[in-house]
């Protein structure tokens, strides 16, 4: 049903609003605490960090609960984090409470994205989770955005509590127009882990992986590079944050169709702008209408990776939606921890103008990781063929 699809995106909004909220005030709050970008940095990867290394395990051990419940939980935690950052806490508060959510993070999406497929046919599946993950490009047209303009306006707390009305406003459409939807049948852990044996699996994880982290090596300090390397003030980066939500809704409409044709052709064809938008960031230089076009294209680029990368997972494990979905969450904020680490020492080390080189590097490892899953596959289809 497209009901439950959307409400899972509206929840799926407030989670972004809250995770990538804060990309576009780093500087803000790295000038309030008195520390560097990088430090500033942690409210992002170390967020993404306790995702990769919790996710798949909490997704199993809530397996067996009532969906509704999780969301609920999982929507709650989040609302706390946003009402108690907007009191600009001590900075190891707000790192802690920007934690306790990451817990359930994985969670949520593997439950949104089960929910909102669980009546559907296999020909409307990717559709389907096409509009849940359409939660990524919306906030990054509106929630994302306002919450940066406005923090530019008065404090860089106004963010968070745009985060906190957003989880709230999510929280209720949950309780209100989700039906309780208990487990029927738990499946076994055994049963779900045995993915993890599977080599075109393990690769595709690993494409994952690789395919966030080079996004997000830039992305994360979209708002830095665009202030010190094409001279933006903090009113046009959140326009430029808008213009690329804009666009990444529509990207995100475009994918979720493609994915329903062929998912490898479609992964290949977005994960391409990890190559070309470091080259068409340098050949902008200063020309702010140059400029303007490349983030449309990354914005539209970009914006699927998520999508992209959970089904490009899940087609290598449609037996077990719900756990792939979750290492495809896991995975992917490692990528998002990987890559603003890296994107963060570059910055201290080199210069905020050399990260959307590291994005070309993950980018190339990823389409190695796609080759390679190719080759295997072949390998596994011949001597199939020759055993029967």
């Amino acid at each position: 049903m497209k009901k439950y699809a959307y409400i899972g995106c509206l929840g799926f909004i407030a989670v972004i609003t809250t995770e990538f909220g804060v990309i576009g005030i780093l500087p803000q709050i790295a000038e309030y605490y008195k520390i560097s970008i990088d430090k500033a940095g942690y409210l992002l990867s170390a967020f993404a960090l306790i995702i990769a290394l919790t996710g798949p395990f909490m997704t199993l051990l809530t397996s067996g609960f009532d969906r509704k419940k999780i969301m609920l939980t999982a929507i709650f935690m989040f609302l706390i984090t946003g009402f108690v950052s907007s009191f600009s806490p001590p900075f190891w508060l707000l790192m802690l409470v920007r934690i306790l959510p990451a817990f359930l993070q994985p969670v949520y999406i593997a439950t949104a994205l089960s929910v909102a497929v669980s009546q559907a046919d296999d020909r409307k599946k990717n559709g389907l989770m096409g509009l849940v993950f359409n939660g990524v490009a919306i906030a990054m047209v509106t929630t994302v955005p306002f919450a940066t303009w406005i923090a530019g306006l008065w404090a860089f707390e106004y963010s968070f509590m745009i985060q906190t009305v957003v989880s709230l406003i999510a929280l209720m459409v949950i309780y209100f127009m989700l039906p309780p939807m208990p487990v029927k049948e738990k499946k076994s852990y055994g049963n779900q882990i045995r993915i993890l044996k599977q080599p075109p699996f393990v690769l595709s994880t690993l494409t994952n992986f690789f395919m966030i982290t080079a996004w997000f090596s830039t992305y994360s300090y979209f708002a830095d590079y665009l202030n010190k390397a094409k001279g933006m003030d903090t009113s046009m980066i959140s326009y430029m944050l808008l213009l690329f939500g804009i666009i990444g809704v529509f990207a995100n409409g475009v994918a979720g169709k493609m994915l329903n044709k062929n998912v490898a052709a479609t992964t290949a064809i977005f994960l391409s702008g990890t190559i070309v938008v470091p080259v068409f960031l340098y050949f902008s230089d200063g020309n702010l209408w140059a400029t303007i076009a490349v983030i449309g294209i990354w914005g539209f680029l970009y914006s699927p990776s998520f999508l992209n990368a959970s089904t490009y997972m899940i087609s290598s494990a449609p037996e077990s939606l719900e756990f792939a979905n979750s290492l495809a969450t896991s995975f992917g904020n490692l990528g998002v921890t990987v890559g603003t680490t890296i994107g963060g020492w570059v910055i201290v080390t080199k210069g905020v103008e050399y990260i959307p080189w590291i994005g070309l590097v993950f980018g190339l490892l990823a389409f190695a990781m796609m080759i390679l899953k190719g080759i295997v596959g072949k390998r596994r289809q011949v001597l199939s063929a020759c055993q029967n």
